[in-house]
């Protein structure tokens, strides 16, 4: 049974309730209950309903309950945004900057306590969250940098007496939908933007890390937004993404994760041409030239496999090596892989977490499978741990394939999880086409000691980020973020190219000449 506790003392009661579990007449423990955003309120859902966040590397672990929000609750939270943006707008953009530096300071206060939440809420290692969390601190700084910017442009008119220059304008009520394996970092990408530009937010995050966006909410509210420029609600993406996609208010919706759920935001979006910003998924690929420092291409190819246990949209989980190294590198590789500690990421000597939920493993189980049908070599890793330490979380092998086909379904299709398929190579050109053959195009590296070869490959890589004697993972946010094919749909995402997604153009023409001048038309 549930029992309320007293409300607490540290003025988070109006956020979260805190409750008591009573098992044969003890109190076990408390659970906090989180509630939805709207208005500048935090309120439950309409339906009542709660749903558990636990922690996949104990799963007998409650974090909290969230609310199982309804469509009704959407719709209000996009009324209250709706309501919001004719006041936000018109705030000044250098202002609108200036909150949301104070975010950036709220969470450098508080990066090692989200952090600590992060990985109890998603698994992976603390020094991995820890960046996560930097990533929104950057983000926040960098961006308010643009309210005193937003550069547009001026430039000569083609008549006498005639100024023209062009502005950027807000859009609206944005929906942002965001995934679980950055549950910090990706809306912090989505909402800093948004709101520099002068637009009103509905957040939906992932239901598998729903505390660590409501931790970037609630700094928010700290840092002085107004009522109802942020809105937050959690449920099920079947249950809310539908309004958040149709709703007649909503201007822009902005979806990461997965490539199947990312073509049915586009074609939700398409019947009222409504923007559509699209992050999704990615077969990322590293090059080990036959000149590699392979130690070194060793160390990268470890980190962009198997950090966050492969569950990330720039995860190398390819690596194309010349086969002059091939068996040499493929030795260092295996042994490392097997030497990775895997289990809770709070322990600071484990170097690689669960993945994130029982879904997500039987994935990677199933994926072991396909490549030893097909005839991959596998030489390390291949099955989930269980037992002990393992007993209660979603924990799986580090696992190696070698003498991969590149027409293999583990070469092709985006695993996320701890999966690493190696390849063989004739030459450097044969590498580069088959690094190129996939249907993503996100992200990409190559580990050489050639100038030339690394310059070829900067230039006939067809992805939107690459890489030179480095993983396939760490971006930067002053750096657009984004990919090429069916990794999205042409937008960037940090940087000052995140605007673009954000804003609309204006061009405006200023005649002063005190006559009706027609353009091209009076043109001597």
């Amino acid at each position: 049974m549930w029992k309320r506790a007293h409300p607490s003392l540290d003025g988070q009661a109006a956020m979260a309730r805190t409750y008591i579990v009573i098992f044969k007449g003890q109190a076990m423990t408390q659970i906090p209950e989180f509630k939805n955003y709207i208005g500048g309120e935090w309120v439950r859902s309409s339906s009542g309903v709660t749903f558990e966040n636990r922690n996949p590397a104990n799963h007998d672990e409650i974090l909290g309950v969230f609310q199982k929000s309804t469509a009704k609750d959407v719709e209000q939270a996009i009324a209250a945004a709706r309501e919001a943006f004719g006041r936000w707008r018109l705030m000044p953009a250098p202002r609108r900057g200036e909150i949301l530096f104070k975010v950036g300071e709220l969470l450098l206060k508080r990066k090692e306590e989200f952090a600590q939440q992060m990985t109890r809420e998603m698994g992976k290692v603390l020094n991995e969250t820890r960046g996560d969390v930097q990533e929104a601190i950057d983000m926040s700084f960098f961006t308010a940098g643009e309210g005193r910017r937003l550069y547009g442009q001026t430039t000569p008119a083609e008549l006498p007496n005639k100024f023209a220059m062009s502005v950027r304008m807000p859009l609206g009520v944005c929906s942002l939908i965001t995934p679980w394996n950055f549950p910090m970092a990706i809306p912090s990408w989505k909402l800093i933007p948004a709101l520099v530009c002068g637009n009103t937010v509905v957040i939906k995050p992932a239901s598998d890390t729903p505390q660590s966006c409501y931790n970037l909410v609630r700094v928010c509210e700290e840092a002085g937004v107004p009522e109802g420029v942020v809105n937050f609600v959690t449920g099920s993406g079947s249950e809310l993404g539908t309004p958040l996609m149709t709703h007649s208010d909503v201007k822009l919706v902005s979806f990461t994760g997965s490539t199947e759920i990312g073509k049915t935001v586009s074609i939700a979006c398409a019947p009222s041409f409504k923007h559509c910003n699209l992050e999704m998924g990615g077969k990322n690929v590293i090059i080990v030239a036959d000149d590699a420092h392979l130690d070194l291409a060793v160390e990268g190819a470890v980190w962009g496999g198997f950090g966050t246990s492969g569950q990330r949209c720039t995860a190398a989980s390819r690596v194309v090596v010349h086969k002059k190294v091939y068996k040499e590198f493929l030795e260092k590789f295996a042994a490392r892989a097997k030497s990775l500690r895997v289990g809770n990421g709070l322990d600071p000597h484990v170097e690689m977490g669960p993945v994130v939920n029982q879904g997500q493993l039987r994935t990677v189980e199933d994926y072991v499978e396909i490549g030893k049908k097909e005839g991959a070599k596998l030489l390390a890793g291949g099955h989930r741990l269980e037992g002990g330490a393992y007993s209660r979380g979603f924990f799986h092998e580090p696992t190696l394939f070698g003498d991969v086909a590149p027409k293999m379904r583990v070469a092709q299709e985006e695993i996320f999880g701890p999966v690493v398929s190696v390849i063989p190579a004739d030459h450097f050109e044969q590498a580069v086409e088959i690094a190129n053959d996939v249907p993503y195009g996100l992200s990409a590296a190559i580990y050489t000691q050639d100038v030339n070869k690394a310059f070829m490959a900067m230039r006939d890589m067809y992805t939107g980020i690459f890489y030179v004697n480095a993983s396939t993972i760490g971006a930067e946010v002053h750096l657009p973020f984004g990919g090429t094919k069916q990794t999205g749909n042409g937008h960037r995402e940090a940087g000052i190219q995140a605007l673009d997604i954000f804003s609309e153009w204006k061009s405006i023409y200023v005649d002063y000449s005190g006559k009706l001048q027609k353009a091209q038309i009076d043109h001597d």
